[in-house]
C-alpha cells in the first residue's frame, strides 16, 4: 500500500466519521424527540451530512486526485445516495422484521455502507478524466 493510499483511507476514515457523526446525531435526535419518524429523520440526517462528506473528501480524502468539481461533485452525489439508498433500505427493514432499536440499527448501517462508499469514492467519484 502507497504513502498517498494510506493518507487517503486515514482521511477518509476521519471525515468519514465526522460526516457519519453529523448524520447520527441529528437523525437520532429527531426520532428520540419523536419529531419526525425514523426514515424521515435518517434522510434529514444525510441531508445535513452531505456537505461535510463531500467538501471534505474533496479537500483531505482525496486531495491528490485531478477532478474537477464539475466532474467529481455528480458522481459523489450519485455514489452519495446510491450509499444513502442502501442504508435507507436496511434500516427499513431491520426496523420492520427486528425489534432492535433505531440507534443501534442505524449505526450499524452506517458502518457497512462507509466501505463500500470509500471505494465507489476513490476509483470512480474523485478519479480525474
Amino acid at each position: 500500500m502507497t504513502q498517498t493510499h494510506r493518507h487517503s483511507i486515514s482521511w477518509f476514515a476521519v471525515i468519514g466519521a465526522l460526516a457519519a457523526g453529523v448524520h447520527y446525531v441529528v437523525a437520532v435526535g429527531l426520532e428520540l424527540s419523536h419529531l419526525l419518524t425514523a426514515i424521515h429523520a435518517n434522510t434529514i440526517g444525510f441531508l445535513f451530512a452531505f456537505p461535510v462528506s463531500y467538501f471534505g473528501h474533496r479537500k483531505l480524502s482525496f486531495s491528490g486526485q485531478t477532478s474537477t468539481h464539475l466532474h467529481a461533485f455528480p458522481r459523489f452525489f450519485a455514489v452519495a445516495v446510491s450509499g444513502f439508498l442502501a442504508n435507507q433500505f436496511l434500516v427499513i427493514n431491520a426496523i420492520y422484521f427486528t425489534n432492535i432499536p433505531f440507534w443501534l440499527v442505524l449505526g450499524v448501517v452506517m458502518v457497512i455502507v462507509a466501505v463500500s462508499t470509500y471505494f465507489l469514492s476513490r476509483y470512480w467519484a474523485f478519479k480525474g478524466k
